[in-house]
């Protein structure tokens, strides 16, 4: 089956990418955005904000005041998992060398104990994107890590030292397994990949004067117990999502002139006799796009009504709007905001004199906060939202394959068979098999993966959400779609040459011209027979990028 994929990056083309940044994405731990991420991942350098870099010292100085006040914190006072009831490292009192040289002991013993991911190593762009990610969600200051460890993030991207690390081996309920990698790289040991090639990190920490990383306190559990991971590639795929929801849009409406189809079903008032919102918006979309086409001419050939992949289009296209605002919207809280468990609260007070509510607090001379056990590891509200958003593709997918069977059949379009042309044998006739196995593995992908788990830790750990396979597989939907809209793309481009030749007054709409110009430079018209592998990667690799 033909799948296209545009992330074939190779190791030299990133360094060339950074070689050539135009801007450096400004991070502040409050604004990032998928498309921020995606520049990073792409090569683009980054600086910090000193705000952010305030905050990240104020957070830090939060968390020792509460060591030093005995009180028990998670992964620096006691263990991790099961091990929570192990005290590790007594603080009370004065941060003496010998206790900060124990917790440094602590900190690389626990970064060492959870490297271990499994499958292929990561795609270089996806492990930028992670560290990107994180680093932003650091600067929240919910981490608690030294500054310095902020530090070491800017210059592993800006100087494009990437660690090396598995692709599986996360759950869903922070990606400790494989963000471990980060910090031993940090450390030193493990590998990275610099200037095109993998060494070992000792070596390109040495080459590019960059300090290994000493972590003490929380340092080691804030680098690796995250969500950077999966976040960061569901922020590459809604990157990848936004391109993909407006050329949906355009190939519709491709679509639906070379049917030589029916409008009425997104005219403003047939909607506002059911006024779902974003299938008002998409039909006001569509209208915008179709104006100027002779679609919206007297036409007495033209079908009172179209089969439902066309007449139903509005609605397909709503949704795939709908479920990407609404899952941008909550990643960009996940992208911003702090996934530490403990967490670290700043300039924060005591609700209450109740135990529970007040415990965790601390007050010195000149800084107020608390450090506060938490379940923020958990990324349900927006992998269900992404498991949501893979069912409106898979709809849309499905009713894609159907538009370009219908395409290929004269009873509903008056044109020959499987839009041959005059010297064809069997024109578009097989290739409503790929197209069909393109929606099928779509629909497949959209069944929910985000229950599917064990208990581990000891029963401590007892749900999951599998975040990054649920993000995986939307992303394969999107790569997928790309791949069936360029065939679709195809197919419309054939059928209007053909309509023209019946119709030497048929009009297209100007943004639906310049989409049939775009491709009509890379695929020609099918006048004989050809095979058709070359056209559906040209097709899709032309919406991927279009603009």
């Amino acid at each position: 089956m033909f799948r296209f994929s545009r992330y074939a990056l190779v190791f030299v083309a990133l360094q060339q990418a950074a070689c050539l940044s135009h801007a450096d994405v400004v991070l502040d731990g409050r604004s990032a955005t998928p498309e921020s991420i995606a520049r990073i991942a792409d090569g683009e350098k980054v600086r910090i904000d000193p705000a952010a870099l305030r905050r990240v010292a104020q957070a830090h100085r939060v968390l020792l005041e509460a060591a030093q006040a005995g009180q028990q914190i998670y992964g620096l006072t006691t263990g991790v998992g099961l091990n929570k009831d192990r005290a590790m490292v007594d603080a009370r009192g004065k941060l003496s060398q010998d206790i900060i040289d124990a917790s440094s002991r602590f900190n690389i013993g626990l970064l060492k104990a959870h490297g271990g991911g499994t499958g292929p190593d990561m795609a270089l762009r996806t492990a930028r994107a992670t560290m990107a990610a994180r680093l932003n969600a650091m600067l929240d200051g919910g981490a608690g890590v030294q500054s310095g460890i902020v530090d070491t993030y800017v210059q592993f991207l800006n100087r494009g030292i990437t660690p090396v690390m598995p692709s599986a081996g996360s759950m869903g309920e922070a990606d400790i397994t494989i963000l471990g990698h980060v910090g031993l790289a940090m450390l030193g040991d493990g590998e990275v990949y610099f200037q095109g090639r993998k060494l070992p990190a000792a070596e390109a920490l040495r080459q590019t004067g960059v300090a290994p990383i000493k972590p003490f306190g929380k340092d080691a559990l804030a680098i690796l117990s995250s969500n950077a991971y999966a976040s960061a590639m569901a922020a590459l795929a809604l990157d990848d999502m936004a391109r993909l929801r407006t050329v949906s849009k355009l190939v519709y409406a491709l679509s639906l002139q070379a049917l030589n189809g029916n409008v009425s079903p997104f005219l403003q008032d047939t909607l506002a006799l059911r006024p779902f919102p974003y299938t008002a918006q998409a039909g006001s979309q569509l209208r915008g796009l179709l104006a100027g086409s002779s679609i919206w001419d007297r036409d007495d050939k033209r079908a009172l009504q179209d089969p439902l992949s066309f007449r139903s289009g509005v609605y397909l296209l709503g949704e795939e709007d709908r479920t990407f605002d609404a899952t941008r919207a909550l990643l960009n809280i996940q992208l911003n905001s702090s996934d530490d468990n403990p967490g670290v609260a700043v300039d924060v007070t005591p609700h209450s004199n109740r135990a529970q509510e007040s415990r965790g607090y601390v007050k010195a001379a000149d800084i107020q906060g608390a450090v506060l056990p938490s379940a923020n590891f958990d990324p349900l509200p927006w992998v269900v939202a992404f498991q949501e958003m893979g069912l409106a593709l898979a709809h849309s997918s499905m009713a894609s394959a159907q538009r370009i069977v219908k395409l290929n059949d004269p009873h509903f379009t008056g044109l020959p068979r499987f839009l041959g042309g005059e010297g064809t044998v069997h024109a578009f006739g097989a290739m409503e098999k790929p197209v069909m196995a393109l929606a099928s593995e779509n629909r497949e992908l959209a069944l929910p993966v985000s229950l599917d788990y064990l208990p581990v830790a000891g029963g401590v750990e007892d749900i999951a959400t599998n975040a990054p396979r649920v993000v995986e597989r939307v992303q394969r939907q999107i790569d997928n779609s790309f791949a069936l809209l360029g065939i679709e793309l195809i197919h419309a481009a054939q059928a209007i040459d053909l309509r023209k030749q019946q119709q030497p007054g048929f009009t297209l709409s100007p943004p639906t011209a310049e989409l049939y110009g775009a491709l009509r430079k890379q695929v020609a018209f099918l006048d004989t027979d050809r095979p058709m592998t070359p056209d559906f990667r040209a097709a899709a690799a032309l919406l991927a990028s279009y603009r």
